[in-house]
Order: C-alpha cells, then structure tokens, then sequence
C-alpha cells in the first residue's frame, strides 16, 4: 500500500514537472509585438515650370533731405521766444529758433562804430585840403552815418595816394573790425531756413551756450531721400530720374519715388552700388524703413519656392512614390524670402514645408489638405 501510494505521488510530480517546463518555454517561445512605422504626413505642390519675372527688393532708411544740425558759434544764455526749443516743435520760414542773449555783443559792436566814426571825422580836415575832389563823397557818408544801422559800405579811393591816406590813418581797419562784429552779432539769432520741425533739442532757455556746441536738429518733414544697395549687375535697373515704387514692412502703404542720383563707385567688400531715392509724403518719418521693388528680365522654364525648402543651398525634397528623394537644382535668382530656380521637371511634387529630420528615403504621406 505504502509503495502504490509512492508511485503514484511519484508520478503526479513528474506529470507537474513536464507541465511546468511546458509552460515556461511557451512563454519564451511568445513573439514580441511589432512597433507600427511612423509615417509622416507632408504638404507638397505641383510643379509647373513658367516665366518668372524677377523682382529685385532692396531697403533702406530715410533721411530728411533738407536737414540742419544746429550749432552755436557764440557764446551767451539761450532766451526764451515766441515757440519752445522742444522736440516736435514746427516753425515756419523765417521764425525764430533759438535766441541768444547779445547784450556784451551789441555794446562791442556799437563802441566799434563809435571808433570808425571818431576817425572818419579826424580826417575830413586833411581831405578837404588835400583831396578837395573827394571830400563832398567822404562828408556825405559821414553825414549818412547812423551808429543804429547797419555799416555802409566805404566811398571808393580813386586814386592809391587816396587808398594810402585812408589806409594809414586805420580807416579800413577800423572799418573791417565792425564789419566783422556785425557779422558776429547775427549769430546770436538762428532763424528757420525753411518750413520744418525740430527733431531734437539739447538745450533749455537759461542754458549758458558755448562756440561749437550742438543745440539741436531741424528737419524739412515733408520731403526725404534713401539709399538702397543693389549688386552691381542690376546696376541698369536704376536710372537717374527712373520712377520707383517704394512700400513699408507691413505691405499696407506705397509711395512713388524717383532716383535722384547714383554712386559712381562699386563696394569692393559687397560688389554692390547705392543709389538714392527721394520720395515726399506728409506721412513718412525720418528713419523710417522703406523697401523698394525693381523690375528686372523675366526667366524662362522657372519656379519660384520658399528659401526655407532649399538644402545646402543646391538641392530640395520631392516625393516619388511616397519616399522622400534629394534633387539638384540650378539657382538663378534669391531675395529674402523666395528663390528662383530651374532644373525641376514638370509634375515632379515638391516638398511645399520643411519637415524636421527629414532625409532621402524617408517614408511619407501626402496631405490631402488644401
């Protein structure tokens, strides 16, 4: 009894053992589940080769082109006037800009003309005797004379015994020291040259100003040139007195502008020549930035892409048979956003965005969307 029970728990455990080693390497016989590919999905456009007019675009900023930086060459304190010396302030022609006190000026100024005056006089004795011709022509200044007016200018000597005379008795000396201080005393007032508006202001009434200080900037706010570069093959694009059209960074604004002149010299560095443009309008500002457009020849058998599709600026992505492949291409022409090229067939699907990682064989989808 005790043997036929051995047995069989003998038995149970070998049957448990083979079922166990069954179990194991059935689970090590399971396979692993296959990963799904990733397949991209791309956007693509048609190609379709045709005539690409070229279209150079070139920038620049604008300059007031009737401009004056603002220089003292006296010295004294700033006054005020009718206006403020204020940024933003317009004057018209002829109004004061700024006014420097001209009291020390004025009193040097009318001493001098005393001293021409006091020697004029002694000498009308000695010209009455000597040069009897000449002395209705001196007394007649002397009686013209006004030390409130502006200097007149001295009879002519129609002799050299006469210039010497007047010459040695320091008449001309004398006569050039207020000519020099009349000069000097109109700079204490700037007046506007024309009808504009001050850009900048350094200086406030009570300011004491010295010679060859900068006190400010005043602009003719209506009319304005830029400089534009252009490589010098398009050189003939641009003509003195050609018609241009220029427009702001938004494309919402254009203005008609005219090539006033061009630059004789080509930039060694850029191999491009400047050429500026004057353009009027009450809405532009100085410093605005402007660009350009400018007609050029027109390529045939052509398309034009995004900048941002070319790789190593010679090659870009197609799908064929829904694989990315690298073809070389022939580039014409590029401007900032957009490049001219040739040497793509006609129907070839050329990748229309970048796709990040992309490279030739790369398994893709094209988008069905619009």
């Amino acid at each position: 009894m005790r043997r036929t029970l051995s047995t069989i728990l003998a038995l149970i455990l070998v049957i448990s053992a083979v079922l166990l080693a069954n179990y194991i390497i059935g689970l090590k016989q399971k396979t692993k589940p296959i990963a799904d590919k990733i397949v991209k999905t791309v956007f693509v456009e048609k190609i379709i080769n045709k005539r690409i007019p070229i279209v150079i675009t070139a920038n620049g900023t604008l300059v007031a082109k009737h401009k004056i930086e603002l220089y003292s060459e006296v010295q004294g304190v700033l006054e005020r006037t009718a206006k403020d010396f204020k940024s933003g302030t317009a004057f018209n022609k002829g109004e004061i800009l700024i006014k420097i006190n001209n009291e020390e000026s004025f009193a040097n100024l009318q001493a001098q003309k005393s001293s021409l005056f006091n020697a004029l006089t002694a000498i009308m004795p000695d010209i009455q005797l000597d040069y009897p011709t000449e002395y209705a022509k001196w007394k007649s200044y002397l009686q013209k004379f006004n030390i409130d007016k502006k200097l007149q200018k001295l009879p002519e000597s129609k002799s050299e015994k006469e210039t010497y005379f007047i010459s040695g008795r320091g008449i001309f000396t004398a006569y050039y020291n207020v000519k020099n201080l009349e000069v000097k005393f109109n700079k204490y007032v700037l007046t506007a040259p024309f009808n504009g508006i001050l850009t900048e202001s350094l200086v406030n009434p009570g300011t004491l100003i010295r010679p060859g200080q900068k006190i400010g900037e005043f602009i003719d706010p209506n009319s304005y040139e830029m400089a534009v570069s252009v490589k010098s093959e398009f050189r003939n694009l641009l003509q003195v007195g050609k018609t241009v059209e220029l427009f702001n960074l938004e494309k919402t604004k254009t203005w008609q502008g005219k090539v006033i002149r061009i630059n004789g010299k080509v930039d060694t560095t850029t191999q491009t020549i400047f050429a500026y443009i004057e353009v009027n309008g009450s809405d532009l500002r100085e410093g605005q930035y402007l660009e350009v457009a400018l007609q050029a020849k027109s390529e045939e058998n052509a398309v034009e892409v995004s900048r941002s599709l070319l790789v190593e600026n010679s090659k870009v992505f197609i799908v064929k048979d829904s694989v990315l492949d690298l073809v070389p291409i022939n580039l014409v022409f590029e401007n900032r956003d957009n490049v001219v090229v040739k040497g793509l067939n006609n129907g070839m699907l050329l990748l229309s965005k970048s796709v990040p990682g992309a490279f030739s064989g790369m398994l893709v989808k094209i988008s069905n969307a619009n």
